[in-house]
């Protein structure tokens, strides 16, 4: 169960702050308390403006919080320099976006490829093997010699799915996956999300609007206007 399991993130008290070109400064996270369990599966929910991008840009490390601390796999963000938080960032975080950000000169295979490639700096067998396991378990078996001008949204969005696992990574970061798709399709990618939180055992931390899939989701963590208003944890069988 996921309360046996170690912290893959932890927040304390992490605030972020920004100037606007005046020297007044405004914050927009007000000391957020956050923890997220190895394997768990979370929505983070909340009304537009009330800091989920932010917060997700500061746990994806593409930003460092104004004061507070961060925990992501046991290494404390604080003391790491930029080349350090780049090596973290594509070692342990997988990122799901709305729009896809797929490369569209690559093929699907080579798309999820890419951020295995970028680490080991050099194409190996292994690499190409685990990008068309993946490939083949978002159903795109027959995909993977096609550009994404040839996929359809929500096939593109699987091929991002597969690039968001190809290191393995223990935490995968959604944010608004299923945003720009028809129900049925967001409910086939928020599907393939939770499979591979099973089979994978990767964390997943999801932005999403839509209340039926924040529904179903282990844990609900809502932001009102920069702070954790409330935390939902559903009782699973």
């Amino acid at each position: 169960m996921a309360e046996d399991k170690a912290d893959i993130l932890r927040l304390d008290g992490v605030r972020k702050s920004y100037n606007v070109g005046t020297p007044i400064e405004v914050e927009v996270l007000h000391g957020i308390d956050l923890a997220l369990k190895a394997g768990e599966f979370a929505a983070l929910i909340g009304p537009s403006g009330s800091g989920k991008s932010t917060l997700l840009h500061i746990i994806g490390l593409l930003e460092r919080p104004t004061s507070g601390g961060i925990l992501i796999a046991g290494k404390e963000i604080a003391t790491l320099d930029e080349a350090e938080m780049t090596e973290l960032r594509g070692r342990t975080l997988g990122f799901v976006f709305q729009f896809h950000h797929l490369l569209p000169e690559f093929t699907a295979l080579e798309n999820v490829m890419m951020p295995t490639l970028i680490e080991e700096g050099r194409y190996t067998r292994p690499m190409r093997e685990r990008a068309k396991w993946l490939l083949g378990k978002v159903g795109l078996a027959d995909a993977v010699d096609k550009k994404p001008s040839a996929l359809s949204g929500g096939m593109q969005q699987r091929v991002a799915i597969a690039r968001s696992l190809a290191m393995n990574p223990p935490l995968v970061l959604a944010d608004e996956p299923t945003g720009n798709l028809d129900s049925h399709t967001a409910d086939e990618i928020f599907a393939l999300l939770r499979e591979f939180n099973r089979e994978e055992g990767a964390a997943f931390l999801i932005v999403t609007h839509d209340p039926r899939l924040a529904g179903r989701c282990d844990r609900r963590v809502e932001l009102m206007d920069g702070q954790v208003k409330q935390e939902i944890v559903e009782a699973r069988p």
